[in-house]
């Protein structure tokens, strides 16, 4: 008999742990003080040159201070994944993403632009605290609701950090009010319905022109399916309940306002079935003092950064197994033979785009 697997529940906690934990943490960015001068000299050539009548008593050319390094990125979205940056104290700042159906149709749908299937999100995010950013958003897909949390730990600075180093925490939950599960069993618990996920982000800006990120994540889905392989009670799990994973993303600045973007995500866990597909998404970013818009080609559909992870299934390499096109629709059995004619090729990419809007209050 087929039944929904409830995890142990202390897990997802993590997310809040460490946002408090950052929290106690004071202004680690340096300062430097400059050396008081009581009385000067008279300079010529850059050196210091002693008055006879006047009397130095520190001659010491007081340092310029030592700044963290600005706009690593233009804006908190890279493609599908949070960058860096937070927004300064007092920003609000509105999302729009949308990603069309997969260009595989060709002329018939215009490459998935008039195709059905499109997702889109909303979002919103404030900052109330320096360093700090909370922000909710909906989905339309399963009508996702997102919490999430957004900390800077350190920021980059000449002689001191070589990176910057961000914190990003996201909890969803499916809304939708009849859901199935991959194998079809409907959800039985209000917990089943959640999703979480756990990011470390760490950047650096090369030059004015090129910034490169990675990030290394953690997703944790509450319930997978399974049932029971003999009268002993083994329970078979499709699927675990943690995802370990890993993305890659740069930006390359054209000219002041345009840049070229790109992003690659690997999954590292190895599930029993269902293993989810990597991503390699590349575009164009352009901006503006409030605005940032970004269209681009990738393989993620889902705009969670957890559900991502865990059930993409549009793969940029090898083949597409299409029995398994969505999360709550999947097949895949050890104990099933598959179907090769729902094999294709890959390459199932989606035209996507995400607009920023900021205001400082």
């Amino acid at each position: 008999m087929k039944r929904i697997i409830q995890p142990k529940r202390w897990l997802p906690f993590a997310s809040l742990f460490f946002i408090c934990l950052f929290l106690t943490n004071g202004d680690i960015l340096a300062q430097t003080d400059s050396t008081a001068v009581k009385d000067s000299s008279s300079v010529k050539d850059g050196s210091a040159v002693a008055d006879s009548s006047v009397e130095v008593t520190d001659t010491t050319i007081a340092p310029s201070r030592k700044k963290p390094a600005k706009a690593t990125f233009q804006s908190v979205w890279i493609i599908d994944n949070q960058t860096v940056m937070v927004p300064i104290k007092g920003a609000m700042e509105m999302d729009i993403q949308h990603r069309f159906g997969t260009v595989n149709n060709g002329t018939k749908d215009l490459w998935g632009l008039l195709g059905a299937g499109a997702n889109i999100r909303l979002g919103m995010s404030y900052s109330p605290i320096n360093r700090l950013n909370l922000g909710i958003g909906i989905t339309k897909d399963n009508m996702l609701l997102d919490l999430s949390a957004k900390y800077a730990i350190i920021t980059q600075l000449k002689g001191k950090y070589p990176v910057s180093i961000t914190y990003y925490g996201n909890a969803a939950d499916n809304t939708k009010k009849e859901v199935a599960i991959y194998d079809g069993s409907v959800i039985a618990h209000t917990s089943d319905r959640y999703v979480f996920f756990n990011q470390l982000i760490i950047a650096r800006k090369f030059s004015n022109k090129l910034s490169l990120q990675i990030a290394p994540s953690v997703s944790h889905q509450n319930a997978v399916s399974g049932y029971y392989t003999d009268t002993l009670g083994k329970i078979f799990k499709s699927m675990k309940h943690d995802h370990f994973a890993f993305s890659v993303a740069g930006r390359y600045k054209l000219t002041t306002v345009t840049s070229i973007i790109f992003n690659y995500d690997q999954p590292i866990t190895k599930h029993a079935t269902n293993n989810p597909d990597p991503n390699l998404s590349l575009g164009f970013e352009f901006n503006s003092s409030g605005h940032t818009f970004q269209v681009f080609a990738g393989n993620y559909y889902y705009l969670n950064p957890q559900r991502n992870n865990l059930y993409n299934t549009n793969s940029a390499f090898g083949f597409n197994d299409l029995s398994k096109t969505h999360p709550d629709r999947r097949t895949d059995d050890p104990a099933t033979t598959k179907d090769e004619s729902m094999r294709v090729k890959g390459g199932r990419f989606l035209i996507g785009f995400n607009i920023t809007r900021l205001w400082y209050y």
